[in-house]
């Protein structure tokens, strides 16, 4: 019998509010590789915060604060030399979990971070080009890392070098194409509000163009037509967002009457 490989010296770190659909795969990933996977749930009126607990993980009730606080404090609550971050609809692939192990059992001190790939699925349908490659900073040292960016693009920063590991983060992300134009629109809303906070103006110039400007990057710079119907889907939506986002803008940009 092959004896249990030990626990790394990790913590992984999820935020959750009503994932019940994604949130097991998410844990069941990560399983045998951290000492402690901590949920940050912000009001999951579903079975989330159980299935949380069946899994083994720790959950931590707060109310929603924006993606960058809300993983700043999921981040503050690990105790480990590793962090790991995920959200509640994410989970690692096989490779990428072996990748994990290998990096972290060899602890190079030349190395504060490492970025993984992230490829969106629906359903059992990948999307090998949309959005690719889409590189995310998710595996660091505790004491070299900050949440930064602005929601509901927030980035992981750290303080040192970076390395990229192989496999990816299936990122399932929506169950239907309702659902996805909904999250399409929700963060182009947020992303809005945002830029307008930063001190940025809105302008009907960029509302006429950077929608189909985001459209033909999917279709013609990353070839998303070549992932089938649903690789229009995506482009589509990346318009969508991105119509969202600079009409919110120029709506808060507008004087009141």
């Amino acid at each position: 019998m092959n004896e249990p490989k030990p626990t790394l010296d990790l913590c992984v770190a999820i935020i959750a509010c009503n994932a019940q659909r994604t949130i097991e795969e998410t844990i069941r990933s990560v399983a045998g590789l951290a000492r402690r996977v901590i949920v940050v749930d912000s009001g999951s009126t579903d079975r989330t915060v159980q299935l949380c607990e069946q899994g083994g993980a720790q959950v931590t009730a707060q109310p929603w604060q924006g993606y960058v606080k809300q993983k700043q404090m999921a981040l503050e609550q690990c105790d480990s030399s590793w962090v790991l971050s995920l959200d509640s609809d994410e989970a690692l692939d096989a490779e990428l979990s072996k990748e994990v192990r290998r990096v972290l059992e060899a602890d190079d001190p030349g190395v504060a971070g490492y970025q993984m790939n992230r490829r969106v699925w629906f359903g059992n349908l990948e999307l090998r080009h949309a959005w690719q490659p889409e590189w995310r900073t998710r595996l660091v040292r505790r004491t070299k890392a900050r949440w930064r960016g602005y929601d509901p693009h927030d980035r992981l920063d750290v303080d040192g070098r970076v390395r990229r590991l192989r496999g990816n983060i299936r990122h399932d992300t929506f169950a239907s194409i309702a659902e996805f134009v909904q999250k399409q629109v929700r963060h182009g809303f947020t992303a809005g509000e945002s830029y307008y906070s930063m001190g940025r103006i809105g302008s009907p110039l960029k509302l006429a163009v950077s929608p189909p400007a985001a459209i033909l990057k999917q279709l013609v710079v990353k070839r998303a037509w070549q992932d089938g119907w649903m690789g229009w889907v995506a482009a589509f939506g990346a318009g969508i967002q991105t119509a969202v986002k600079h009409m919110r803008l120029l709506e808060l940009s507008r004087p009141s009457a």
